[in-house]
């Protein structure tokens, strides 16, 4: 049945693409949104980089047709930028007629007097504006295209119960998934396995999309950091497997994402020479009220956004210092006189690390690289797709983040809408992508309190 879908703002500021997400349906664009769009092009980070892109691609429409009657989409369909329909007249008084968000239920609401043979929906990731809408009458509904819709986001791992002879099979030339295991693997996909005849016998193994195996790096550190738990030991696997050319680590704070992320890095990039160079790339979303303009050049700008790697990078050297100091009784030499910002500095002006924000990002092409995407929860599917498509010969990318909806300051996503949870379910089904979802907090047994109880 055809409908009618008025697009509000922050539906195409979310997925530029949306305008062809909708089949052979009308796609209603309100003048004012185009305005709205007008006035984000030139705010920075995402905001503005989605508002400039969803722009361009109405602007590629107007070479088929004319906006005001309407242009026919590639997959059927039609979208039009709406003039009129603003009386107000029919608007309860309660409603503040000033604000954008009430012109356009106006105009929805006009729309669905004027043809009511046809359904006329307002599209909004607003949850004021469904409130509003709903109390209005109006039919209103989420952007829903990319939204991650199982019932549970993929973990990565799967416990299972085998024979003991089954499980010496692995640990011999592998083993083919028994008819036991009803759920589907996917490769690279993890099985913490207990024998159901000897309950001393248990193991941790991999489905290489073939058989299941033993981990190839089990007693392997790097940077000399070791996993402290089942779960980092199956993201160091993935970590440091030079065959998986995409990784995602999911979890809380103090679950160990960056600092293992980071340890491979630079045992990958400065030890073994299998990368080039270290990409760190962040949104640029502040947590609570933003600080404002910053000072000075690009990678002084981003030094705030980048704590997580300084952090990280501090860490990591403590833990070489306390490992030297103990085998040469007592000399602290390693960690005297070290500067986080010198080591940093100094592989940065050497072209061995780099530090962007996905603003930098259109056009690249990243070879021979390891990129380190942190809190990629806050980022769009459509920014997912963009970072990952920058992916050259050679390279390996990492993405972090806590995709629960107490973790997303970015207004454009949710915990089932975000490119994390996004990437993670399109990319499973493939052999050189592996997921880890990390549950337990290592920080500090603050930390692992305020994680789970507040």
């Amino acid at each position: 049945m055809l409908k009618n879908y008025v697009l509000d703002t922050n539906v195409l500021v979310h997925d530029p693409l949306s305008i062809y997400s909708f089949s052979d349906n009308n796609i209603i664009i309100p003048l004012l949104v185009i305005e709205e769009l007008d006035n984000l092009k030139k705010r920075d980070g995402i905001l503005g980089f989605h508002a400039r892109n969803a722009a361009r691609e109405i602007n590629k429409l107007r070479q088929s047709g004319n906006l005001l009657e309407g242009v026919k989409l590639p997959g059927g369909g039609t979208l039009r930028i709406e003039m009129d329909h603003m009386n107000a007249d029919s608007m309860p008084d309660g409603l503040d007629l000033s604000k954008n968000d009430n012109k356009l239920l106006t105009i929805t609401w006009n729309l669905q007097q004027k043809d009511k043979d046809i359904p006329t929906i307002m599209v909004t990731k607003d949850v004021y504006m469904s409130i509003k809408g709903d109390s209005l009458g109006i039919r209103v509904e989420d952007y829903e295209n990319d939204k991650v819709t199982v019932d549970e986001i993929y973990k990565g791992y799967l416990e299972v119960k085998l024979s003991s002879s089954d499980i010496e099979k692995i640990y011999g030339n592998g083993l083919k998934p028994p008819r036991k295991i009803k759920e589907p693997l996917y490769p690279n996909q993890f099985l913490q396995i207990k024998s159901v005849d000897n309950t001393s016998h248990e193991g941790l193994a991999i489905f290489d999309g073939k058989k299941i195996v033993p981990l190839k790096y089990a007693n392997s550190s790097a940077w000399g950091l070791t996993p402290l738990n089942m779960e980092q030991k199956m993201a160091f696997e993935l970590l440091m497997d030079n065959n998986i050319h995409f990784v995602s680590l999911a979890g809380g704070a103090g679950s160990g994402k960056t600092i293992l992320s980071t340890a491979v890095a630079l045992q990958k990039v400065i030890e073994e020479g299998v990368f080039r160079k270290i990409i760190f790339v962040k949104p640029v979303v502040a947590a609570g009220n933003d600080i404002g303009f910053l000072p000075g050049t690009e990678q002084e700008k981003l030094k705030p956004w980048m704590g997580s790697f300084y952090d990280a990078v501090d860490n990591l050297f403590g833990t070489r210092a306390k490992k030297k100091e103990k085998s040469s009784k007592g000399d602290n030499s390693v960690k005297s006189g070290f500067s986080v910002e010198g080591f940093i500095d100094q592989y940065r002006e050497q072209g061995v690390i780099d530090m962007k924000t996905f603003n930098y990002m259109r056009g690249r092409t990243l070879c021979d690289s390891l990129v380190i995407v942190d809190e990629a929860q806050e980022i769009t599917p459509h920014l997912a797709k963009l970072m990952l498509t920058r992916a050259g010969f050679g390279s390996k990318f990492v993405f972090l983040g806590d995709p629960t909806d107490s973790q997303i300051d970015n207004v454009l996503v949710d915990e089932r809408s975000n490119g994390l949870v996004y990437t993670i379910e399109k990319m499973k089904q493939f052999e050189i992508s592996g997921h880890v979802t990390l549950s337990k907090v290592e920080r500090s047994p603050l930390a692992k309190i305020a994680e789970r109880y507040m």
